[in-house]
């Protein structure tokens, strides 16, 4: 089939959070896209819609044979139903996680900068957050290990959350520096707490390495995040799939779900994920492809029109990082010229924890004349 990837569709009055906050700004911000899901997903929503009925509602065999064709085929991992909990979404599920690994107080790592639900997960839940800021050296982000595992050893860390494919600065871990990590953390008796959300946007020529793979010895003390709502665009139909091989690891999960009242999933959303699983792939590969056609968009407008901005080389996701430190401007400045030059609605890099000044998040996930425009005013606001 042939997918249509140009069409804009107004997204105003329909409660997103994306558009219907603030109408004053082009919005390319919070991390959903601006594309329809594919008649095959669709169709399977409709029918389970003229259904009729809609009550509690439980995965079955055909959810889970689905899930497991996938992740056997893309992550190169089998999945065993009886290690997997089903929640609405992976936030949700890292505070989940960090209740069930941790006490009030305890110290949990996270690599900033970094999805900033991170850090507000861990202080809202009353733990210590701690911090091993990535290396930014050459345009390219790498981690030192040396002061990672000095971060766990002086702070007595008990979790260490991860961020794979990692958002914003769109690394895809290698092997050898995620198993390196695991081996840090499994010294240490350091539980990992593993978000794979974005792992199905990898760019061509770059291979990802779930941390499921990574060997027996690491499994013990894992809890993998992953959900189709990035891939598939079904953020609004709550579900997430959580593995976690340790049986008395996934018992404690699944009793601080259970004390949340609230541990099934949204009956659409399983629908959908299943579908998806089952009939996304060529629509999947269809957007990755327009996806690639939009990086490639950025980085010849910005040559062309905004040399001082750099963009940081995207391996994994559909988020592009970039770097305003070439303007000479201060942070503030930069945002002040984003939201009132530019009128655009970018995370500005700052919310995303230390290292993120003069940085800003543009999501691409849009039809090319969106991001055209929103393009040409950021070039008109920093000439």
């Amino acid at each position: 089939m042939s997918y249509n990837f140009d069409t804009v569709r107004d997204r105003h009055s329909t409660g997103s959070v994306k558009y219907d906050l603030r109408h004053d700004l082009l919005p390319l911000w919070v991390a959903d896209m601006d594309f329809p899901l594919p008649d095959e997903i669709l169709s399977a929503i409709k029918k389970r819609v003229d259904h009729g009925i809609f009550g509690y509602t439980m995965t079955g065999p055909s959810y889970w044979n689905a899930l497991d064709s996938w992740c056997s085929r893309e992550y190169g991992y089998h999945v065993r139903h009886s290690e997997w909990v089903t929640v609405p979404g992976v936030v949700y599920s890292l505070s989940i996680a960090i209740r069930a690994v941790t006490e009030p107080s305890d110290a949990i790592l996270i690599e900033q900068p970094v999805y900033y639900p991170f850090s507000q997960v861990v202080k809202d839940n009353g733990r210590r957050l701690t911090v091993a800021p990535l290396c930014y050296e050459d345009g390219r982000y790498h981690r030192d290990l040396k002061a990672f595992e000095d971060a766990i050893k002086e702070n007595n860390v008990k979790a260490f959350i991860l961020c794979s494919p990692h958002n914003p600065v769109g690394r895809v871990w290698t092997y050898d520096e995620l198993a390196a990590v695991a081996e840090i953390c499994r010294r240490h008796g350091v539980t990992v707490i593993a978000d794979e959300i974005h792992c199905d946007f990898i760019r061509p020529g770059i291979k990802f390495t779930s941390f499921a793979t990574l060997g027996d010895e690491y499994k013990q003390k894992l809890i993998l995040c992953t959900a189709p709502s990035k891939t598939f665009n079904l953020a609004g139909l709550q579900v997430s799939n959580i593995w976690i091989p340790n049986p008395d690891l996934r018992n404690r999960f699944k009793k601080e779900n259970k004390a949340n009242g609230y541990n099934e999933i949204n009956t659409l959303g399983m629908t959908a994920a299943e579908a998806a699983y089952t009939m996304g792939k060529p629509w999947l590969e269809a957007l990755k492809e327009y996806l690639e056609g939009n990086i490639s968009y950025v980085k010849d407008f910005l040559a062309k029109n905004l040399p001082s901005v750099h963009l940081v080389e995207p391996e994994g996701t559909y988020l592009l990082w970039l770097d305003f430190h070439g303007t000479g401007l201060s942070n503030d400045e930069v945002k002040e010229r984003v939201e009132k030059e530019a009128r655009l609605w970018l995370d500005h890099g700052d919310i995303f924890g230390e290292g993120g000044e003069l940085f800003e998040r543009i999501n691409i996930a849009c039809p090319r004349s969106i991001l055209e425009q929103a393009m040409t005013r950021l070039a008109e606001a920093f000439k």
